[in-house]
C-alpha cells in the first residue's frame, strides 16, 4: 500500500499556531476509535489546538475531553442542505489549517472540501476525494486494525505515528460507576441482529461463572426488556440489570473495574478499548480480520468452531442471517469463561 510522504507544513505554519480538526461522525464505535488520532495529535509539537467534529449523541463520549479546544455536533436529524450549511458556515468561521475526515462518505467529504482549510487529508473511498490535498487508501480486510488506517492520516503531516483510543470520564463519570466487590459486565445487545448472540447463549453464560461474582448488564435504556428476560431465565442470584442508568463514559468506567466485560462486536468492545478495560468479544456473522478487534492489554476473542462458508456475510450486520441457521453464533461457552 502506497502512503504518501511526509508533508513538510508550509513556512507560515511555523509562524503561527496550527489548528486540526478531526471529522468522524459515523456511529458510537467509530467515535471512540477516532481518540487515537487525538492521542496521536497531542503528542506533536507543530499542533497547537486539537477540535473534534462528532453526530448528535455521540458528544458525550467527549465531555471535557482535556485535549480538545472545540466540539462540533452534526444533527443528522435536521434536513441536509441545512445542517451542511450550518456546520460549513461554523468550520469557516473557525479557520482550521487541516482537517482530517475518517469517513468514506459523500455528506463529510463535502463539509471537508468547503471548509476552506490549507489542507484537507481523507480516504481515497470517499466520494470527494479528488477535492482533498492528500488521499490515502483505505482498504478492509487488509489485516489491519482500524485505528492503524486511522494513523495512515497522519503520515503526510508527521510521518509513521501510532497512538490508542483513550477516553476521559470526569471525577463524575467514575464515582457514579463505582461497585463494591468482584463482578463481570455483560453488554448482550447489539444494533444487528447477526451481531448479538442470542438470548439463550448469555443465559448459559451467566449460569457458567463464577456464583460469587456479581454479574452487572449494561446498555441503553431500549435494552432493558432484553436484559429482563436473560435475568428472568437464569437460576442463580446476583444478576443486576443495569441498562439505562449509567451513560457511555460511566459504563466504560464499570468495564475498566470488571474482572471481565463480555460484549458483541459492537459500540462496547471499544469502549474496554478505550479503557485498557478486560474484555471478552464474541463475534458472530463479522470477523476480527475487518479490523474491529478489541486493543486490551487482556483481551480475548470467542468465534464459532464451525468452518462457514457464509461467514462473514458483511461488513455490517444484517436484520437475519440470510442462510436461516446462524451458525456462527454457535461458539463454546467453556472456551470463554475466564
Amino acid at each position: 500500500m502506497k502512503i504518501a510522504k511526509p508533508f513538510f507544513f508550509p513556512r507560515y505554519f511555523y509562524l503561527q499556531p496550527v489548528h486540526i480538526l478531526v471529522i468522524q461522525t459515523a456511529f458510537i464505535g467509530d467515535a471512540i476509535l477516532a481518540s487515537a488520532l487525538l492521542e496521536a495529535l497531542n503528542e506533536q509539537e507543530k499542533v497547537s489546538s486539537i477540535s473534534l467534529m462528532v453526530r448528535k449523541g455521540n458528544e458525550s463520549l467527549y465531555a471535557g475531553h482535556p485535549f480538545l479546544k472545540r466540539l462540533h455536533v452534526l444533527d443528522k436529524s435536521l434536513p441536509k442542505f441545512k445542517q451542511l450549511s450550518s456546520i460549513i458556515k461554523e468550520l469557516r468561521a473557525s479557520e482550521y489549517d487541516v482537517v482530517l475526515n475518517c469517513q468514506r462518505f459523500m455528506t463529510t467529504g463535502l463539509i471537508t472540501s468547503r471548509s476552506k482549510a490549507a489542507m484537507k487529508i481523507g480516504y481515497d473511498k470517499n466520494p470527494m476525494s479528488w477535492t482533498f490535498d492528500h488521499v490515502i487508501p483505505h482498504e478492509i480486510g487488509d489485516g489491519r486494525h482500524e485505528v492503524d488506517r486511522l494513523m495512515d492520516l497522519l503520515v503526510p503531516l508527521f510521518g509513521k505515528v501510532h497512538a490508542l483510543p483513550r477516553l476521559y470520564p470526569s471525577k463524575k463519570d467514575e464515582d457514579k460507576a463505582q461497585w463494591d466487590g468482584d463482578y463481570i459486565c455483560m453488554a448482550p445487545s447489539s444494533v444487528w441482529f447477526t451481531k448479538q448472540w442470542p438470548i439463550e447463549r448469555w443465559v448459559e453464560l451467566i449460569e457458567a461463572t463464577d456464583v460469587e461474582k456479581e454479574v452487572l448488564m449494561i446498555g441503553a435504556p431500549g435494552d432493558v426488556e432484553m436484559c429482563d428476560e436473560i435475568i428472568a431465565r437464569c437460576s442463580r442470584d446476583r444478576v443486576v440489570n443495569l441498562c439505562g442508568e449509567l451513560s457511555l463514559l460511566q459504563s466504560a468506567v464499570l468495564m475498566r473495574g470488571a474482572v471481565m466485560s463480555y460484549v458483541n462486536d459492537s459500540a462496547p468492545l471499544h469502549l474496554c478499548s478505550a479503557m485498557d478495560a478486560p474484555v471478552t468479544a464474541i463475534f458472530c456473522s463479522t470477523i476480527p480480520e475487518f479490523g474491529f478487534g478489541p486493543l486490551s492489554k487482556h483481551s480475548h476473542i470467542a468465534e464459532t468452531h464451525h468452518d462457514l462458508s457464509c461467514r462473514p456475510c458483511g461488513l455490517h450486520g444484517k436484520s437475519a442471517c440470510p442462510e436461516g441457521h446462524f451458525k456462527c453464533a454457535e461458539i463454546a461457552i467453556d472456551s470463554m469463561v475466564r
